[in-house]
């Protein structure tokens, strides 16, 4: 019993490291990329791309991942199939639309009038930007926060490059889809609370940012 519970520990913490870490990396580039839309004009169709790619099917970007890394693939040399590296890395790109578009909601109200007004007072492009992302630093991490929940709950990408393989690729998604599959509905049911649990508390988390920002 011990030595289920401390698999269900290893695999939940881990879980939470690639999860976060591919919320981090998505979230280096998805905030710029956002700001950088707010301040356009004129970006319905743009917008309506990146709001349509949200909804991509995590198996369909599985397998062009596993296409790529695969050791017949463009980029096989590398060796990362069947790594945490390439579960963060599908992650990542997975979440990159679902936090610009939530992140451009948040911002596009905020950043042309805190632009003009910063770059009135002298401040440089970069201090405007930062300006724009404090004032708005609420919407922003509900968007970052959005984006973890997303990818922790996901599965395709991490069953089909990461492997699923114990004590090195295996997360809750993964270790709950093989538990069933081997009737061993204990543990399945134990991680799906936990991964419940975790998104729950994301979500209020989000709730509670959105609230500061409405204030």
């Amino acid at each position: 019993m011990s030595q289920v519970f401390s698999e269900i520990l290893d695999v939940s913490l881990r879980s939470i490291y690639v999860s976060g870490f591919a919320t981090l990396l998505s979230a280096s580039w998805s905030i710029p990329a956002a700001y950088l839309l707010s301040l356009r004009r004129r970006v319905v169709v743009l917008e309506a791309l990146i709001e349509s790619l949200v909804g991509m099917p995590t198996v369909l970007l599985g397998l062009l991942l596993f296409l790529l890394l695969s050791s017949s693939g463009p980029l096989g040399f590398l060796k990362l199939l069947y790594t945490p590296q390439a579960i963060i890395i599908g992650q990542a790109i997975l979440i990159t639309p679902l936090i610009i578009s939530t992140c451009y909601r948040a911002l596009r109200g905020i950043a042309t009038s805190y632009l003009e007004l910063a770059l009135s007072l002298g401040a440089g492009r970069s201090q405007a930007m930062m300006l724009v992302l404090r004032e708005s630093a609420p919407g922003v991490a509900a968007s970052t926060i959005m984006g973890f929940s997303r990818a922790v709950g996901e599965l395709g990408i991490a069953m089909m490059v990461g492997g699923n393989i114990r004590g090195f690729t295996r997360v809750m998604t993964t270790a709950i889809a093989l538990d069933v599959a081997r009737g061993e509905f204990e543990s399945a049911i134990i991680l799906g609370i936990i991964l419940l649990v975790l998104m729950i508390m994301t979500a209020i988390s989000v709730k509670i940012l959105m609230g500061v920002r409405a204030q």
